[in-house]
């Protein structure tokens, strides 16, 4: 089985609190597909203004763990380790759909799977989870760019 704690997701992804969304990965399959975890807590920031009385994770957050989560697959499948300035960009999401809320002491359960590669251009099947309930969908699109 392949996994990666949280050390190990820094290794791949420039994120860092309060935007690294990715807690571990459970399992992952080169070129093929990866499951990550995202734990949502109370204290992070979303949720002081979104909403104090009912704290929900915004939609976009969740899209977001969901494109960490296949920065981390494109780069385990394509380079490995991500070399000095080398991050990989969300470019487009299509058919996203937001079934549940997800509310702090959930568990999120990111599975993403690469539907094609075409000219650097990855195009991903996004699913997140929470008690094996479907929260969100999208397909994500993503291409490698070195930072300026």
């Amino acid at each position: 089985m392949n996994h990666m704690n949280i050390n190990e997701v820094k290794n791949f992804l420039p994120h860092r609190y309060p935007f690294l969304l990715i807690d571990k990965v459970l399992d992952f399959e080169i070129g093929k597909k990866l499951t990550a975890i995202k734990n949502v807590t109370f204290n992070e920031p979303q949720f002081t203004g979104h909403f104090p009385s009912q704290p929900i994770m915004p939609g976009v957050l969740i899209i977001e763990a969901l494109a960490q989560a296949t920065g981390i697959l494109a780069f385990k499948s394509e380079v490995g380790k991500p070399q000095e300035g080398q991050i990989y960009m969300l470019v487009g999401v299509d058919n996203a759909r937001f079934k549940r809320m997800v509310e702090p002491g959930d568990q999120l359960k990111l599975k993403v799977e690469v539907l094609t590669v075409r000219r650097g251009i990855w195009k991903f099947k996004g699913t997140a989870y929470v008690d094996d309930k479907v929260v969100t969908s999208a397909e994500l699109m993503c291409t490698q760019k070195a930072s300026e």
